[in-house]
C-alpha cells in the first residue's frame, strides 16, 4: 500500500485541484457556483492526475529515465516495488474511473449534445495526454512538449472548462487567471525537470531544461513565475471590483522563495523539496486570488 501511495505522488494532487478551484471561484464571483459540478470536476481531475503519475512511473522505467542513477526519489516500477503488469492494470483502472466520473460530470452539467460531445472529446484527449506523456512508443514528454501540455490542461482547459460547466459562458479575460494557473503548473514541472536533468540527458529525454541547459532553464523558471503574476495583475485591472482582488500579491514571497531556490540550488536532493513547495504555492495562490475575487 505504501508503494502505491508513493506511486500516486500525493504531493502533486494540490496542483491538480488548483485549476478546478480557480474555475469554481471565478464562477462563484458571478453567483453561478455549483457544488455538484465542483466535486465531480475535482474527482475526475484527481483520477486523471493519479493516472498521469502512474503512467509516468511506468513510462520512465521503460524508457530509462528512472534508472538506478536517477538522483530524485526512487520510483515504484524501477525499484521493483510494483511490477509493470500491476502498474499497467492500475493505469487502466484509473483511466476507466476518470472516464466514468467525467461522463457523469458532463451529464449533470450540460444539456446540449454538441457541448457534450465537445467536452467528451476534451476529456478523452486529457486521458490520452496523461498516458502518453512518458508511456507509449513516442512519448511527447521525451520530445520536450510536456510544458505545452501542462499549460493547456492545467491552465486553459482546467480553469476555463470548470468555469464554463458552471457558468455556461467564457469571457476572454478569464483566460488570464487560467494562464496564471497554467504557468505555475509548468513551473512545478520545470523544477522537476531541472532536478532530473542529468538522468534525463542520459535517457534521451529532451525536457525543456535539457534543451535549454541548466542556466537558461533557471531564467525560464523566472519567466514562468513572473508571467503567472502578470497575468493575474492584468485580469484584476480589467475586472476590478475592489481592493480584496489584490490579496494574491501576498503570495509573492512564496513565489520568490521558489524562484530563488531554483536559481541557487545545485543538488537534486536540495531542489526536490521545492517541487512540493511550488505545488502548494500554486494552491495558496488559487485560494487567495479566488477568495479576493469573490469578496471584492
Amino acid at each position: 500500500m505504501k508503494s502505491w501511495i508513493e506511486a500516486s505522488r500525493p504531493r502533486t494532487l494540490p496542483l491538480a485541484l488548483s485549476s478546478i478551484g480557480m474555475g469554481s471561484f471565478l464562477a462563484a464571483g458571478l453567483g453561478l457556483f455549483q457544488w455538484d459540478v465542483f466535486l465531480l470536476c475535482s474527482l475526475t481531475t484527481i483520477f486523471l492526475q493519479i493516472l498521469s503519475n502512474l503512467a509516468n512511473d511506468y513510462g520512465d522505467s521503460i524508457h530509462g529515465a528512472d534508472s538506478a542513477e536517477r538522483e530524485g526519489p526512487s520510483r515504484a516500477v524501477q525499484s521493483g516495488a510494483i511490477s509493470m503488469k500491476a502498474m499497467k492494470n492500475a493505469m487502466i483502472l484509473f483511466g476507466i474511473l476518470s472516464f466514468v466520473t467525467g461522463i457523469v460530470l458532463l451529464y449533470i452539467s450540460l444539456t446540449s449534445m454538441e457541448e457534450f460531445l465537445y467536452f467528451l472529446g476534451l476529456g478523452v484527449l486529457a486521458i490520452i495526454a496523461a498516458i502518453t506523456y512518458t508511456a507509449g512508443k513516442k512519448p511527447y514528454g521525451y520530445a520536450g512538449l510536456g510544458d505545452i501540455s501542462v499549460m493547456i490542461f492545467f491552465g486553459w482547459v482546467g480553469v476555463v472548462g470548470t468555469f464554463y460547466l458552471q457558468a455556461k459562458q467564457i469571457p476572454l479575460s478569464y483566460f488570464l487567471p487560467a494562464s496564471s494557473m497554467g504557468l505555475l503548473a509548468v513551473a512545478v514541472l520545470n523544477v522537476n525537470n531541472i532536478r532530473d536533468i542529468n538522468s534525463d540527458i542520459k535517457a534521451g529525454k529532451k525536457s525543456m531544461p535539457v534543451r535549454l541547459g541548466r542556466r537558461k532553464a533557471r531564467i525560464y523558471h523566472w519567466f514562468l513565475l513572473l508571467g503567472a503574476v502578470l497575468s493575474a495583475i492584468i485580469f484584476v485591472v480589467l475586472n476590478y471590483k475592489g481592493w480584496p482582488q489584490w490579496a494574491f500579491l501576498l503570495v509573492l514571497p512564496l513565489i520568490f522563495i521558489n524562484g530563488r531556490a531554483v536559481q541557487t540550488k545545485e543538488k537534486a536532493a536540495e531542489l526536490d523539496p521545492y517541487l512540493k513547495q511550488m505545488a502548494l504555492t500554486s494552491l495558496v495562490f488559487m485560494l487567495v486570488f479566488g477568495l479576493g475575487h469573490v469578496l471584492a
